[in-house]
C-alpha cells in the first residue's frame, strides 16, 4: 500500500506582507509598557486588598525600631552586651506597655469609667442644646447624616464591636515587633535581594536613611507625647476638671496623630468640663489653648523640625487620606507613613535622581559584592 502524497508546501509571504503582519520595536515597547502598566493596577489593587495586613506589618516594623533604640541605649550608656542589651529592650517595652495597661486598668479606672459613662449623654446634651434653633438643628441633623454614613463611623462601630479583633490585632503587632527587632538583617537582605544588583546600593543607603529618620522622629515624638501630657493633665487639674490625670494620658497619647489626634482628645474634656460648671469650661479650653501656643512655637520647632519638617496642610491632608484607605487603626501609624514617605522622595528622588547633596545614614555594607558607598558627615 503506497504512501499518501505530502500535501504542497505553502509559498512564503512576500516580504512586505512579513513586515506588515510581524510587531516592530514601536508595538513592542507599547505591549510592554501595556503589560508594566496591569501588573501596576493588580499589584495596587492587591495592596488595598491587604491594606490591614501592610499596617500591621508596618507598625510592627516601628516597634522593631523602638526596641532596637531601646537595646542600644542600654549598650551605649550601661556598657551591655549585644545580646543582654537585646533582652533588656524586650524587656523595657514589654514593661512602658504593662505599666499603661496598668494605668487605664488599674489606676485610672475609676477616671476612664466616668470619661465613658459620661461621654455618650454628653454627646445628646450637646445636640440638644445645638437643636434649640433651626440652624442648630440643620447643622445637627447634618452632622448626624455624615457621622453616619462616614468610613470612621464604620470603623468606631466596628472597633466598639470587634473589640476582641482590636485586641488581636494588637497582640499580633506586638508579636511582630519582637521578631523583627530579633534579626532585622536579615529582613533587610530580604528586601535588596528583590532590587537589581546595579539599584541596590542606592536603595540601601535609602533603606537606613528612613531606619535613622524614624527613629529620630520616634523619639521627638515621645518628647512632644510627654510634655502634651504633663502640661495637659496639669492645667486641667488646676481647672478642677474631673478625670484630670487620665485625660492627660490621652492627650499625651493622642500626640502621636499631628493635629487630628490632639482635637479629638479635647472634646470628652470639654464636655467633662461643662459638667463642673463655667470655671473648668474656660480653664479647659485655656489649658489647651495655651498648651498647643507652647508646643507649637516652643517645643515642636526645636524637638521635631530639626528630624523632618513637614508642612501642617500636607500632614493633615495625609492623615485624612490615609485614614480613608486604611480605616481607623491606619491612623495611629498615618504621621509615621508620611516620615517614610518624605524620606524615600529625599533619599531616592532628590538624591539619586537629581544629584541633590544629602548625606547618608552611616551604615555596614548589608550584601557582599556590592560596591561600596562613601558617606558624608
Amino acid at each position: 500500500m503506497s504512501e499518501a502524497p505530502p500535501p504542497p508546501a505553502q509559498p512564503p509571504l512576500p516580504a512586505a506582507i512579513r513586515a506588515r503582519l510581524a510587531p516592530d520595536a514601536a508595538d513592542a515597547r507599547f505591549i510592554r509598557r501595556i503589560v508594566i502598566l496591569v501588573v501596576m493596577i493588580a499589584v495596587v489593587a492587591a495592596l488595598y486588598r491587604a491594606g490591614n495586613l501592610l499596617i500591621l506589618a508596618f507598625g510592627s516594623v516601628l516597634g522593631a525600631i523602638v526596641i532596637r533604640a531601646v537595646a542600644d541605649a542600654w549598650a551605649d550608656h550601661a556598657r551591655v552586651p549585644t545580646r543582654a542589651a537585646l533582652i533588656l529592650g524586650y524587656a523595657s517595652v514589654l514593661g512602658v506597655i504593662g505599666f499603661l495597661v496598668w494605668l487605664f486598668g488599674v489606676e485610672f479606672r475609676q477616671q476612664v469609667n466616668v470619661l465613658v459613662t459620661r461621654l455618650p449623654g454628653l454627646l445628646d446634651q450637646l445636640d440638644a442644646w445645638a437643636s434649640q434653633s433651626p440652624v442648630g438643628a440643620k447643622i445637627a441633623d447634618a452632622v448626624r447624616q455624615a457621622y453616619a454614613g462616614s468610613r470612621a463611623a464604620q470603623d468606631v462601630g466596628g472597633l466598639v464591636t470587634g473589640g476582641g479583633e482590636f485586641i488581636l490585632n494588637c497582640i499580633l503587632l506586638l508579636i511582630g515587633s519582637l521578631f523583627f527587632a530579633g534579626n532585622p538583617k536579615v529582613y533587610e537582605r530580604g528586601l535588596l535581594l528583590l532590587i537589581p544588583p546595579s539599584q541596590r546600593p542606592a536603595f540601601e543607603d535609602a533603606l537606613f536613611d528612613v531606619g535613622e529618620t524614624l527613629r529620630l522622629w520616634l523619639r521627638s515624638s515621645l518628647i512632644l507625647m510627654t510634655t502634651m501630657g504633663v502640661l495637659v493633665g496639669f492645667g486641667l487639674w488646676l481647672a478642677d476638671v474631673p478625670s484630670a490625670a487620665a485625660l492627660g494620658l490621652l492627650a499625651g497619647l493622642s500626640e502621636f496623630i499631628p493635629y487630628l489626634g490632639p482635637t479629638a482628645a479635647m472634646i470628652p474634656a470639654l464636655g467633662l468640663a461643662a459638667t463642673k460648671g463655667t470655671g473648668p469650661l474656660i480653664g479647659t479650653l485655656v489649658t489647651y489653648a495655651v498648651v498647643r501656643l507652647v508646643q507649637t512655637n516652643f517645643i515642636t520647632p526645636y524637638v521635631q523640625q530639626r528630624v523632618i519638617a513637614i508642612p501642617p496642610a500636607v500632614t493633615v491632608f495625609a492623615i485624612i487620606g490615609v485614614g480613608a484607605v486604611f480605616g481607623l487603626f491606619g491612623l495611629f501609624f498615618s504621621a509615621a507613613l508620611l516620615v517614610v514617605f518624605f524620606t524615600l522622595v529625599r533619599s531616592l528622588y532628590l538624591r539619586e535622581v537629581l544629584g541633590e547633596d544629602i548625606p547618608r545614614a552611616a551604615h555596614d555594607r548589608l550584601l557582599v559584592g556590592d560596591p561600596p558607598t562613601f558617606t558624608r558627615n
